[in-house]
């Protein structure tokens, strides 16, 4: 599921934030992720320090799959690095290249219709599980006879119906207060009578008499002022509004279905040509910012510099606000597989999953074309190891035991700039088997949809840094296998030896990033580029 940017919001007239991030206190540098730690200050990832080792050096573009929401095409700083299908001729409604998919000249949009339809909305798959094994399940009692297979699917059916109770239950709290602030703060904008970009703390204290509720949600504004805008505040109090009001009306509720738009055999996973060409889709801010992460055009004096100055953008968009579908991930890999991309990214992942299998079999499939899987590792501040979070790794069986590891997997977890307590992003998954690496997460600014540009935090973030830095060894170590590149980044981590607060069951708890990871560090541009030498002169 794509998750929504940092909210500065406050529940029920500042009783607590949305969620909060320490890092707040202190401004990131600009363009961080991509600084030098020793040099800057900053702990990025020193690209700019592994370019001045690789002066002079040949190089060929690397294809990067981008698995998400959509990416604008036409945004000023990605529209030079682009994958295009040279083989498809653009709105003719052909099938020039005959791969099935028509007019797929940037990607491909599994989330539409061959009418150019699109899905925006989908439920979470804790949604669509209970759908399915409610009308079975609802009224069984612990002593009611089952299966071996049905029991487990009940004690499954549970603990799915106390999770979407709580979701459901946090969902409509904050739709309730989020909504009402909304409300409130729209009837002070109006009252002032001003563009909320030019409103200031004497426009407020100049409000004619507020209510008790005004007077309120005006004293939190002018807190929030001091570390940014009215403006900023407001916008942020109607993300979290129509964050809230998407898990109530679309996300949790069971009467949505919104599959049949698509038009496909949802349950036939060998089917794989349906959607359309629409890579932007109805809402791509999530995948043009991870987009301009890995390869935004680097020194063209325009936005940002992505990781890798030699990247080819592919958009397949297979996320839509909701999670993901296994089916539709599955189909998203081996179309980016088939077309060339050498590495995916993947930001995104969910609690729950309907067809493991399918997925598996597409992992597979990546790995026997030696393609290069990254994946974000979640934010939900959770030990992985323990709590699942898919797409994963691990292969697994029909009880799902697992049964094998896949070698071409990245998984990342998310970093701060500063080297100190609160280095691990306090959004972000852990786990000492389950998460392979950190790397910067935290106030990352990167592209927006039409040309504009915006801060978020995630390990949607970092990932694509892991990604950005893969595509960069791939494009100057064409020999490099997929589980070689994998194997210089994990190798030629930053190791921290300073110990960071994580969210444990009983409370905060501080231990070392080699605790909570396989490779303990944090990715380094650099370091790997000197860890690439080495392996090159073993390998010739």
């Amino acid at each position: 599921m794509l998750k929504t940017n940092k909210l500065l919001c406050y529940l029920a007239l500042g009783i607590l934030p949305f969620y909060s991030v320490a890092q707040e206190k202190d401004k990131a540098p600009a363009n961080w992720f991509n600084l030098d730690h020793q040099k800057d200050g900053a702990m990025g990832i020193s690209t700019d320090k592994a370019y001045e080792l690789l002066k002079g050096r040949k190089a060929s573009p690397v294809i990067v799959a981008v698995l998400d929401g959509g990416v604008d095409i036409h945004h000023e700083d990605l529209k030079d690095v682009l994958w295009k299908n040279k083989k498809e001729i653009p709105g003719n409604g052909k099938d020039d290249d005959g791969n099935g998919y028509i007019d797929d000249v940037y990607g491909w949009n599994f989330l539409g219709n061959a009418k150019g339809e699109n899905v925006d909305h989908d439920n979470l798959e804790v949604t669509r599980l209970i759908r399915i094994y409610e009308p079975k399940y609802i009224s069984v009692l612990p002593s009611t006879p089952l299966s071996e297979k049905e029991r487990r699917e009940f004690v499954a059916y549970q603990k799915m119906v106390t999770d979407y109770t709580s979701k459901m239950d946090e969902a409509a709290f904050g739709k309730q207060n989020y909504v009402r602030i909304k409300e409130s703060l729209e009837a002070i904008v109006k009252g002032i009578g001003k563009d909320p970009k030019a409103i200031t703390a004497a426009d407020l204290d100049a409000f004619p008499n507020p209510n008790n509720n005004q007077k309120n949600i005006i004293r939190i504004a002018k807190k929030e002022m001091e570390k940014g805008s009215f403006e900023k505040f407001f916008e942020d109090i109607k993300e979290g509004a129509t964050y809230f009001s998407d898990q109530v009306d679309y996300h949790l509720n069971k009467s949505f279905d919104p599959r049949p738009l698509i038009g496909d055999t949802y349950d036939d996973a060998s089917e794989r040509h349906y959607g359309n060409a629409d890579v932007k889709g109805p809402d791509a801010d999530h995948g043009t910012h991870v987009a301009g992460i890995i390869g935004a055009k680097r020194k063209n004096n325009l936005g940002i510099d992505g990781v890798s100055d030699q990247v080819q953008i592919m958009s397949v968009r297979v996320v839509p606000n909701g999670d993901e579908r296994d089916k539709d991930v599955a189909n998203a890999i081996r179309y980016a597989v088939d077309n060339g991309a050498k590495v995916i990214n993947m930001s995104f992942g969910k609690g729950y999953v309907y067809n493991k299998k399918t997925l598996d079999e597409a992992l597979k499939y990546a790995e026997s074309k030696d393609v290069l899987l990254v994946h974000a590792a979640g934010n939900d501040s959770k030990n992985v190891d323990v709590e699942k979070n898919y797409p994963m790794k691990y292969f697994t069986d029909s009880v799902d035991a697992i049964i094998g590891e896949a070698k071409n997997w990245i998984t990342v977890g998310a970093t701060a700039w500063k080297v100190d307590a609160d280095l691990l992003a306090e959004f972000s998954n852990y786990g000492y088997r389950s998460v392979d690496v950190f790397a910067p997460g935290v106030k990352i600014y990167s592209t927006m949809p039409e040309s504009k540009y915006k801060d978020m935090d995630g390990t949607s973030m970092a990932a694509p840094v892991v990604s950005g830095l893969a595509a960069l060894i791939r494009a100057y170590y064409p020999s490099f296998t997929a589980e070689e590149v994998k194997q210089v980044i994990m190798n030629s981590v930053t190791k921290i030896d300073q110990k960071v607060k994580v969210k444990g069951e009983s409370g905060n708890k501080r231990v070392y990033l080699d605790e909570i990871s396989v490779s303990g560090g944090v990715v380094n541009a650099y370091k790997a580029i000197v860890e690439a030498d080495k392996l090159l002169s073993k390998k010739k």
